[in-house]
């Protein structure tokens, strides 16, 4: 099959990285507003080059990965649809929740499926839990953790334009949350604090936060994600029932050092950065997208699953600023 690249700055290249070498992508069209990303792009992995994202549908693409800047996806998720052409697109769906919601209710006449990106959801180790959850093998639920520690803060530039930790970095949590325990967030507590970069604080955001999420039937799941996390980049998650405890994320090269005499685990070489991190999962989710193109099977995660994450953000971030519990359904009413 033929696939549209929009966007190659780090992400976009990685995703033509991995797309070059899927069995089932035969060429490649890449654009993007910077000639030169393109070109490079394009002598790298032998693609052609579209000078506008018109052009690009324009050139017999079946499928169109969008690895633009936000404020772009709705407008190119949106010309894809309308052109007939399935689309997977980064996160967010829109820059606001409102603008995402528009976007949902733009493509709900259209018959094409539309695939937004949550890599954890195709990590070996998340599958195997929500496979966990779903065959009973836990027993009912009653405390997840999931975390997420970067190993030091993104330029000052983007956390001005992130919307803040709990939308730009712990949606990923909660996405996950949702997609392996299959429950709803009905209800939120956060707090954050400002220990480390001052850019941070001055942008209104919290570099280190916590979150107890109340699940609709009663589990209580703990987030925790941080600005600054010195050892490495640390993505994990356990999830405790009543007949037995898993954990995802506890292998070698998790960034973390026991101190109990005679312990050397883990001993590997720490993940210092989500590509290290997730490198197969995201080989694993475009390969799905592919097959979503292909005819093969449905959106994976769909703009409805990215709204929801998005929603249990706005609660969070409302509850730091409020100092208060705040339900799901507060926010959703706007």
């Amino acid at each position: 099959m033929r696939i549209g690249i929009l966007g190659l700055g780090r992400i976009g290249a990685f995703h033509a990285e991995t797309l070059s070498g899927l069995d089932a992508v035969d060429s490649m069209v890449v654009a993007d507003p910077f000639a030169d990303a393109a070109k490079t792009a394009a002598e790298r992995f032998g693609a052609e080059v579209a000078d506008s994202p018109g052009a690009m549908l324009a050139a017999g693409v079946d499928g169109v990965v969008v690895a633009a800047a936000t404020d772009a996806h709705p407008g190119l998720i949106l010309a894809a649809v309308e052109a007939g052409v399935p689309v997977f697109c980064e996160k967010p769906v829109a820059r606001t929740m409102a603008e995402g919601v528009e976007v949902l209710k733009a493509v709900a006449g259209h018959d094409v499926p539309v695939q937004i990106g949550y890599n954890r959801r195709f990590d070996a180790g998340f599958v195997a839990a929500r496979a966990a959850v779903q065959g009973g093998e836990l027993g009912a639920l009653h405390t997840v953790r999931s975390t997420t520690l970067d190993p030091a803060p993104p330029p000052a530039a983007y956390i001005a334009a992130s919307g803040g930790i709990f939308r730009d970095c712990s949606v990923h949590d909660f996405d996950i949350i949702r997609w392996v325990t299959g429950r709803e967030v009905t209800e939120v507590y956060a707090v954050g604090g400002n220990r480390g970069a001052g850019f941070i604080k001055d942008a209104g955001d919290a570099d280190t936060t916590g979150a107890i999420l109340t699940l609709d039937d009663g589990t209580i799941a703990v987030v925790s994600n941080s600005r600054h996390n010195a050892r490495g980049y640390d993505v994990r998650m356990e999830i405790h029932g009543f007949a037995d405890s898993i954990a995802v994320g506890l292998e070698d090269q998790l960034p973390l050092r026991s101190v109990e005499p005679g312990v050397t685990f883990p001993g590997g070489t720490p993940h210092d950065f989500f590509m290290d991190r997730f490198t197969a999962a995201y080989r694993a989710e475009l390969t799905a997208f592919t097959e979503v193109v292909a005819g093969a099977r449905p959106s994976p995660c769909t703009i409805e699953d990215a709204l929801e994450a998005g929603w249990i953000a706005e609660a969070c971030t409302l509850s730091l600023h409020e100092h208060r519990p705040v339900t799901v359904a507060e926010v959703r009413r706007g």
